[in-house]
């Protein structure tokens, strides 16, 4: 009885330290801030049904048992939902989607006996998948109707060296991530999970410094894919270090997307934490938008209370005077491998929308980028 109430306090409480300090606004504003977008993950039905005669337990992690290249028809039919509401200033629900611009190049990289890394365009990685040669024409239309902002996530959802060294050491499960073209694999053993994705965790200081490479290397291929410089970057798996906030700065990026807490890799040893406030700046005059709301259906077991939970956590950020900044992964949206889970999850967040404007009609649909500059606005 002591823990359940024990429990009980802390999920009333949390959301309410997830607001404490920081900027503030009389206004309604609603996020979507959704990762992923463009990372491969798991490839497909057929490999999620290898994993699993293989021994690997992918049916335990919802990022290995549903997430994947979005298809056409998944975005479609998040689009659809996204255009059948609007705020009091006529715009629709708008996804931060935060985007990987690269996969790995399996075949240049074995062609090279694993001793040299190479990346594909994600637009290369859309021409290669059966439902999906359309997809990066559907992002940009997306753009136009103001429901779906693509915003940095960096290069590819990969540690390179960490994947790199795997395979030129014959891992044998990297070596079976690598021949059925997964970025990586869940350990037999389950312990960690897929470790490969960890894209910013570092070995040494020239890791350190190659990894800041690679970031640099995604901003720009950013640019080059969509038009216009990323204005936001969310750290994979929210691992950063403040080293990289000169360089990022310099390359466009005034607004870090995230969780209040960050995780900084230490070199030996695990990480340190950094706690942020919404607004907070650094010396290098960026700002951090910490997230404060969550909408997961597919990381949770028991998904009818998944939009009673996130209208908890929207009403304690209207209490506290806070934008509602709602962290949704892409898996929630894929139906490549299951369908189910894109189409029961749709029906969450149409449930969502629905109360989130009936309750409060004077809510505002708007991306990071605009919040962040808001927050400039005000503050000066």
């Amino acid at each position: 009885m002591t823990v359940s109430i024990s429990s009980r306090i802390r999920q009333t409480v949390a959301p309410y330290l997830k607001n404490a300090g920081g900027w503030r606004t009389g206004r309604k504003l609603v996020l979507f801030e959704s990762d992923d977008w463009g990372a491969i993950r798991m490839p497909s039905r057929e490999v999620y049904n290898k994993c699993l005669k293989a021994g690997y337990e992918v049916d335990t992690n919802a990022y290995e048992k549903y997430d994947s290249l979005a298809s056409e028809e998944d975005l479609n039919f998040l689009y659809n939902l996204l255009l059948s509401f609007s705020d009091g200033h006529g715009y629709h629900p708008v996804f931060t989607a935060n985007v990987l611009c690269a996969n790995p190049d399996f075949d240049q990289i074995q062609d090279s006996g694993f001793k040299k890394y190479y990346y594909e365009r994600i637009t290369e990685t859309f021409r290669q998948y059966p439902d999906h040669s359309r997809c990066f024409d559907l992002w940009r239309s997306g753009i136009g109707e103001k429901i779906f902002f693509p915003q940095s996530h960096g290069r590819e959802h990969l540690n390179v060296s960490m994947f790199m060294n795997a395979l030129k050491h014959g891992d044998r499960d990297a070596l079976f991530g690598f021949r059925h073209r997964m970025p990586g694999c869940m350990p037999r053993s389950m312990e960690g999970g897929n470790k490969y994705v960890e894209t910013l965790r570092y070995s040494s200081e020239s890791d350190k410094k190659q990894k800041l490479e690679i970031l640099l290397d995604g901003l720009d291929l950013f640019e080059e894919l969509f038009g216009y410089r990323s204005r936001t970057f969310t750290p994979p798996n929210y691992l950063w270090s403040p080293d990289y906030n000169g360089p990022i700065s310099q390359s466009g990026v005034r607004y870090y997307q995230g969780n209040r807490k960050m995780k900084d890799p230490v070199v030996g040893s695990q990480f340190k934490f950094h706690t942020h406030k919404l607004g907070e700046e650094n010396r290098f005059n960026q700002r951090y938008l910490v997230r404060n709301v969550t909408f997961e259906p597919s990381l949770i077991q028991h998904k009818e209370k998944v939009v009673d939970q996130c209208m908890w956590e929207i009403a304690a950020a209207f209490r506290m005077s806070k934008p509602a900044i709602i962290c949704t992964h892409r898996l929630n949206y894929v139906g490549f491998i299951d369908p189910d889970n894109r189409d029961q999850n749709l029906v969450l967040l149409e449930q969502l929308l629905k109360r989130m404007l009936d309750r409060w009609p004077e809510i505002e649909f708007i991306t990071s980028a605009e919040l962040g500059e808001q927050i400039d606005k005000e503050c000066g």
